[in-house]
C-alpha cells in the first residue's frame, strides 16, 4: 500500500488502498506530477495536446 490519496473514476470514493474498497475498481491517482525544469516527457505532451487541438477543430 503506498501513502499517496487514490480515487475511484466509478464510484468516485477516495482512499489510500490499492484497489476501491466499495466497488473494487482501478484508482487513479488525484496529485499531478512533480515539476522538473528538466521534464523528459514535456515534448511528448505537447505534441499530444496539438493533435487533441487539432483533432477537436476538425469536427
Amino acid at each position: 500500500m503506498s501513502m499517496k490519496m487514490r480515487k475511484c473514476p466509478e464510484c468516485g470514493i477516495y482512499t489510500l488502498e490499492d484497489k476501491c474498497p466499495k466497488c473494487s475498481g482501478e484508482l487513479k491517482v488525484i496529485y499531478p506530477p512533480k515539476f522538473s525544469i528538466e521534464d523528459k516527457y514535456g515534448k511528448y505532451r505537447r505534441i499530444l495536446k496539438k493533435e487533441l487541438r487539432d483533432k477537436n477543430e476538425s469536427h
